[in-house]
């Protein structure tokens, strides 16, 4: 089972890598629809890693993937701009996968 890196810039990509992750830069949201749809049919990979800015490009889908599939794991991680609120994405999926709001 392996981890995947889906993100938007270089210096996340390199630091995965060093810890032996591979991953793919994506800029815009067809690119990352097309890899999504080839990394949820690979059997080997257990954990899509994702940036939230890539998670940004198509929040919609990945929160329907999300509570849809069982693998991969789809996992939002802070990139190198920290500038996020995970945890109000944590509670956002949560909700929706219970059906009460926290």
């Amino acid at each position: 089972m392996k981890f995947y890196l889906l993100s938007d810039n270089v210096d996340t990509l390199v630091g995965m890598r060093l810890v032996g992750i591979e991953g793919t830069v994506l800029h815009n949201k067809e690119e990352l629809l097309e890899k999504l749809n080839g990394l949820m049919q690979d059997e080997e990979i257990a954990v899509v890693l994702m940036t939230t800015k890539i998670v940004e490009l198509a929040p919609k889908v990945i929160s329907e993937l999300k509570l849809r599939n069982i693998s991969p794991l789809l996992v939002e991680i802070p990139d190198r701009h920290g500038n996020s609120n995970i945890g109000e994405s944590i509670d956002n999926y949560v909700s929706k996968a219970i059906g009460v709001k926290l």
